[in-house]
């Protein structure tokens, strides 16, 4: 599995367990990553998508409501949305990563990790991020 990859996965999963904990759980978010990975390039990677997601979790989360049309935010599985976080925190702030990148790495998390319908949605709320990024950066 490609190193990326890898720390995209375990980034998903420490902010489903912030997502269900909260943030008590942030303490112990470090620990997660370490035993998740001995690999340094993979941990720090994962360790900086976290963190950083979950500082810009209402950015995020916004972006995701306003794509998610008829979908409350809640009502989605909390895989699903800290796969949507992540990949919105890419798409916005992650220049280097290429959009249609970072939807397909969420697409295939989806199929590995959640239901199988999510694969579908995900690429729908992201695709719609995605354009409302590159319109905004338009105006």
């Amino acid at each position: 599995m490609d190193r990326r990859t890898k720390a995209r996965e375990i980034a998903m999963q420490a902010l489903y367990q912030l997502d269900v904990q909260g943030d008590n759980y942030l303490q112990q978010v470090e620990m997660f990553l370490k035993e998740s990975s001995t690999d340094d390039m993979v941990f720090d990677l994962a360790a900086e998508w976290t963190k950083k997601t979950w500082e810009n979790l209402a950015v995020c989360d916004e972006l995701i409501k306003h794509a998610a049309i008829k979908w409350d935010l809640a009502r989605l599985s909390s895989v699903d949305r800290s796969i949507l976080r992540l990949a919105t925190y890419q798409l916005l702030f992650c220049k280097d990563m290429p959009g249609k990148v970072v939807i397909n790495e969420a697409i295939e998390i989806a199929k590995k990790y959640s239901g199988h319908q999510s694969p579908r949605f995900v690429n729908g709320v992201l695709d719609a991020i995605l354009r409302r990024s590159r319109e905004d950066k338009l105006q």
